[in-house]
């Protein structure tokens, strides 16, 4: 590369969109920095110490469909620490624990009359085949679901995990998010008798950590614990980037920061990008993390419809992941306007420590060894019906501008693999 297309390159946000996106460009031979106002890599898929346990502060897991991060891993010669394992499913309803996820399990479920397990069986073989998401996106949730597998058990199996990830917009969202999410899981299968996610052996940090050891042999750099504080733009051009008070000058930028944090970084020339991004919806995370002594279940995953239980599921990542230790996280989806938002961390610590003999009844507190609580402010995009018109686009209207967060995913299921695939998306834009 000549110095006539090299490009000094600016990236706002060290998650996995933007490391893929300066790994990317790094290769093309661009000069390129990543400021990141977090002390550490990753985003949502950072690290923390959890007692002597280095492991993400909110659980990750892997689908077969992934390929964009399988061609990475290989690329990056870590695809021998892609692990797959055969999982399992709890569904709690009304006070007692079922086995879930196969059809065996469907069919001994009292919940449900056998008709209306029949036609939820049909519609997850049906969702598993759909390519092309554009009629859902005009559709409700609840009205595509419903008109499937009736009401009884759409009130059964999902209207109590829509209200307690979205509250006030539990009934506002697009059929085709919740349909890529149903295909996701189902087409990572083994069998319609198994099921089998993956994991990195060593967590998203082997992934994180590789990226940036490319990033930075390629001349790349990452600056943590820095925030941008404006994008100045002359004449639909960037025309400096300050940080700190200071004037930096760049060919182009690139932020992969949640859309909610750029109308106050933004000024001229992206009015209608500002309107777009103040109709998006995207709600925060407020997520327990327990060491036990003991295993809860034998599940992976436990979806939750109880009205004494106010979370949506519990994930007992150690029966996914071979890990010496029992761990397993609650997730709260709250909104900054949730009465509960405010609840401090060792409340909703207790909060779910108080459910736990309500899964398993041989639970104690003494199983405790350790219990933690993170925030992100904003992790769940509110994708209503005709979502796709209200996505900003990637390059925007500024020369060298380029914008996307997990809203661009779209209607695909947030995942390191959507990120990577965006971050690439993004430098081949440059």
């Amino acid at each position: 590369m000549n110095n006539l297309t090299k490009k000094k390159v600016a990236i706002i946000g060290a998650g996995p969109m933007g490391l893929v996106c300066a790994y990317e460009l790094c290769k093309k031979g661009h000069d390129v920095t990543i400021y990141e106002k977090d002390d550490r890599i990753g985003g949502m898929s950072a690290s923390f110490d959890f007692d002597g346990l280095k492991i993400e502060k909110y659980y990750h897991f892997i689908c077969r469909p992934d390929d964009v991060l399988f061609r990475l891993l290989k690329e990056l010669d870590i695809f021998h620490l892609l692990k797959w394992k055969e999982t399992k499913m709890g569904f709690f309803y009304n006070g007692k624990l079922f086995r879930w996820g196969d059809p065996f399990s469907l069919l001994r479920f009292p919940g449900l009359n056998f008709f209306s397990k029949i036609r939820y069986g049909l519609h997850i073989l049906y969702t598993k085949g759909i390519k092309d998401w554009k009629r859902l996106d005009k559709l409700y949730s609840k009205e595509w679901l419903t008109k499937w597998i009736g009401e009884k058990a759409y009130n059964v199996l999902w209207e109590n995990l829509f209200k307690l990830k979205f509250y006030e917009h539990k009934n506002d969202l697009s059929a085709a998010w919740i349909g890529t999410r149903i295909k996701r899981v189902a087409l990572s299968r083994k069998s319609i008798f198994k099921e089998q996610m993956g994991y990195l052996e060593g967590g998203s940090d082997v992934f994180l950590d590789k990226l940036k050891e490319k990033i930075e042999n390629n001349g790349g750099r990452i600056i943590l614990n820095t925030k941008v504080d404006k994008i100045i733009f002359k004449d639909k051009k960037i025309d400096h980037v300050s940080i700190n008070g200071e004037q930096l000058f760049f060919d182009q930028v690139f932020s992969t920061i949640p859309f909610q944090y750029l109308p106050e970084i933004i000024e001229r020339d992206l009015d209608e990008t500002k309107k777009m991004i103040r109709g998006i919806d995207n709600i925060g995370i407020i997520c327990v993390i327990l060491k036990l002594k003991n295993p809860l279940t034998d599940n992976f995953w436990i979806n939750i419809n109880d009205p004494s239980i106010e979370i949506p599921g519990l994930i007992e990542y150690s029966n996914l992941n071979n890990l010496k230790e029992n761990i397993v996280y609650a997730p709260f989806y709250l909104s900054k306007l949730n009465p509960k938002y405010k609840k401090t961390n060792d409340e909703l610590i207790n909060e779910v420590i108080s459910y736990l003999p309500k899964i398993n009844p041989n639970f104690d507190k003494n199983w405790i060894i350790k219990a933690d609580c993170s925030r992100y402010e904003y992790a769940q995009t509110v994708c209503l019906p005709n979502f796709y018109n209200k996505i900003p686009p990637i390059k925007t209207v500024v020369d060298g501008f380029f914008i996307a967060d997990t809203s661009t995913y779209y209607p695909e299921d947030r995942s390191i693999s959507e990120s990577a695939r965006i971050g690439q998306e993004m430098a081949k834009m440059a």
